[in-house]
This record gives structure tokens, C-alpha cells and sequence, in this order.
């Protein structure tokens, strides 16, 4: 993908630059071999794409970020640096960048995460508080989001042992604040981390994004107490995709708030009445291998450029095959017959237009109108 030469600036830049995801970060490193290099082609394939002008961070910006993560007691780490977690590098949307607060080692442990409904019962409470503690003692450490309810309850019966809070807003907003107590333990006992901009509240969007970390970060989920539509179903099905191991507490059909996790009991994940059913169910923590997947950050020469001659046409046949519903984009390359590499710099350019959506298991759709109005 990439030389690993560039700044922990030129990384921020270039993740925070409009419409680059970390798919499209990825994309744009396979294409062009460093953050340094993307970034000055970014004006040129958004407007190949059809968006006329783009608003790429600057490198003043970037560093007013890294400051204000550092003045606060924070640091950032990058995909290429050597203690960014190992499971969550495996996943083909892994941040770019992070922000850490607190105790960065417990990201090289073994984790599992716990999360559940934020109006929880009691007992729904007492046996998340109950299971994170019996999971820490046996070696792992606990992620949740720092939610109320279950995250909360997951997090306070892991906190002597090691816990992860991965937050929906910058590493500097506690939300809700009634987690204020929770967050200042933490940033001392635990660890808080974050892909959102330093200062930045936690909108709707954010919370399906910081869900996958959560998945991401750990071998298993469990889900305690859900609702039929849920952020904890939404976690759960990422942990799927990312084939890890999920796994769910019965709750009675009478009770809302059970009937998500009832439904993925349905379907056939693991049933757990205590934290020994997941134990027995991973790997030893004290014999588990946590390797870096192939390190995608060398220094392999980037492809050469296509021919522009040959693009005008490809881009219209393109545009005639792509929809709403998303293609696997090597059914496009054969549909198209022609290179890769012509159809991944076509992409960029729709991608950087904000036109094309970037869909798991390497598919891609003409883009929609993002939902402000979920709720988590």
C-alpha cells in the first residue's frame, strides 16, 4: 500500500479531508503509496468525479489537532504503527488514526466486548458487572461504548482488570455525562479511545462507526438485554462480518428489551448464562498468538498512472452499471474489461465526488443521503 515514511500529520490530513473514509484512505495509499502523495491528488480526482472543488485539511489544522490531543494528555497512533491493536488491523475499515487516553498496553491484550441496552434491568446489570469481572480475572479485557446500562455496568466490573471505552464523539467528550465519574476513572485505570476529531460531539452517524471498533478490537461479542433495533444488533452483525464470535443472553420473550438478543439466539449464536461459556469458547488468552496481519505499510511502488485517453469512456460505461445496490467491484472490472487499476482510479474519483458508497465484502453503490436521524 504504502511507504510508511509520511507524518502522523499527513495521516490526519488525509482522513479528515472531505468524503476520505477509511476505505477510501486505504484505496487512495494502494493507489498513490503514501498519505503525502494522496493528498495532492485529491483536488484533481474530485473533480474528474464531478465535484468541483474539495476541502482538503491542511497541514495547520492537522497540527492544532495533535496538539490539543496531546495538551490534554492524549496521543494519536497511526495503522502503521507497531502498537495499533492487532485484531482490529484485520478488518478492511480499521481507522486510520486513533486517539488513546489511558493505558494504551491493554490494546495488546486479549478483549472481548460486552454491550447491551441502555435502559438495562437490574439483573441485566448485575450479570454484565458480574461476567466482565469473571472474564477479566481470567485474562481478558472488556470493550464497551460508555454508554448507561450495560456498557456502564460492563465497564465498572472490569475496571481493576482492564477496560476499553471506545467513544462516539473526540476522545474529550464524555457522553452521556451522567458517565462522568466512569470517564475520569477510566482515563487513569482504563483506556478511552476515539477515530473522531479532537472536540468533536458525538452525532447519530458516529455510534454504527464506533460500534465497529468495538467488534473490531475484540475475539467475541456478547450481547445482554437488545432491543429488535438496536446499536447493540448493529455491533453484533459487525462482529459477524468480521468473523468474530457472538454470543447473546436469553431474556424473557414478555421483555422489549430482550428480544434482539432472543432473535440472535434464534439464529444461532452462542447462548451464555456466565462468563465460562465464553471462556470455554476462545482461545487461552495466556496462548493466544495476537499477530499483525501482512503489514500493508511497505514500501511497494504504487501502479502506474492509466492512460487518460482511455478513462472518458470507461467512466460512462461505469456510470450506466452502477446503482443503488451494490456489485462486487471484480463483477464491475469483468463487466467493464479493463484493468484494475483503471476501474480503482475511476472509484476514487466518485468516491472523492461523494458519489459511491463503499460496502463490506468489497462492493460499491452509488451513494445516498447519510440518515442524521438514527438514534443510539
Amino acid at each position: 500500500m504504502m511507504a510508511s515514511d509520511s507524518s502522523p500529520v499527513d495521516w490526519l490530513r488525509l482522513i479528515r479531508s472531505e468524503n476520505v473514509g477509511p476505505k477510501t484512505f486505504y484505496a487512495l495509499l494502494d493507489r498513490f503509496g503514501s498519505p503525502t502523495k494522496a493528498l495532492a491528488k485529491l483536488p484533481d480526482l474530485a473533480a474528474k468525479g464531478g465535484k468541483r472543488r474539495i476541502k482538503v485539511c491542511t497541514k495547520a489544522v492537522a497540527e492544532q489537532e495533535l496538539k490539543a490531543i496531546t495538551d490534554f494528555g492524549a496521543r494519536l497512533i497511526t495503522r502503521a504503527d507497531a502498537d495499533y491493536p492487532a485484531l482490529l488491523a484485520h478488518i478492511d475499515d480499521a481507522p486510520p488514526v486513533l486517539t488513546l487516553l489511558g493505558d494504551a498496553a491493554l490494546l495488546q491484550k486479549p478483549t472481548v466486548a460486552i454491550v447491551g441496552a441502555r435502559n438495562a434491568s437490574l439483573n441485566g446489570r448485575k450479570l454484565a458487572h458480574q461476567i466482565a469481572q469473571e472474564l477479566g480475572a481470567a485474562g481478558y479485557v472488556v470493550a464497551s461504548g460508555l454508554a448507561r446500562g450495560i456498557d456502564r455496568a460492563a465497564h465498572v466490573g472490569a475496571l481493576k482488570t482492564g477496560t476499553i471505552a471506545v467513544v462516539a464523539g473526540g476522545i474529550d467528550r464524555v457522553y452521556p455525562k451522567e458517565n462522568q465519574d466512569l470517564y475520569d476513572e477510566m482515563r487513569t485505570q482504563g483506556l478511552i479511545i476515539s477515530e473522531v476529531p479532537f472536540g468533536e460531539a458525538p452525532i447519530a452517524r458516529h455510534f454504527p462507526k464506533r460500534n465497529r471498533i468495538v467488534a473490531g478490537l475484540s475475539l467475541g461479542t456478547l450481547v445482554v438485554e437488545a432491543a429488535d433495533r438496536s446499536g447493540s444488533l448493529i455491533t453484533a452483525r459487525m462482529a459477524g462480518e468480521q468473523n468474530r464470535e457472538v454470543f447473546a443472553v436469553p431474556g424473557s420473550p414478555l421483555d422489549e428489551r430482550a428480544r434482539g438478543s432472543n432473535k440472535l439466539l434464534k439464529q444461532g449464536v452462542q447462548l451464555v448464562e456466565s462468563a465460562e461459556d465464553i471462556i470455554q469458547a476462545l482461545p487461552d488468552p495466556a496462548r493466544l498468538p495476537l499477530s499483525e496481519p501482512d503489514n500493508p505499510f511497505l514500501n511497494a511502488p504504487p501502479p502506474d498512472d492509466p492512460d487518460e485517453r482511455e478513462l472518458p469512456p470507461l467512466r460512462d460505461n461505469m456510470m450506466e452499471l452502477l446503482g443503488p445496490t451494490p456489485i462486487d467491484i471484480d463483477e464491475l472490472v469483468r463487466a467493464l474489461e479493463a484493468p484494475s487499476q483503471h476501474i480503482a482510479v475511476l472509484l476514487l474519483e466518485l468516491d472523492l465526488a461523494g458519489k459511491l458508497a463503499r460496502e463490506p465484502g468489497g462492493k460499491v453503490a452509488l451513494s445516498e443521503p447519510e440518515n442524521e436521524g438514527l438514534t443510539f
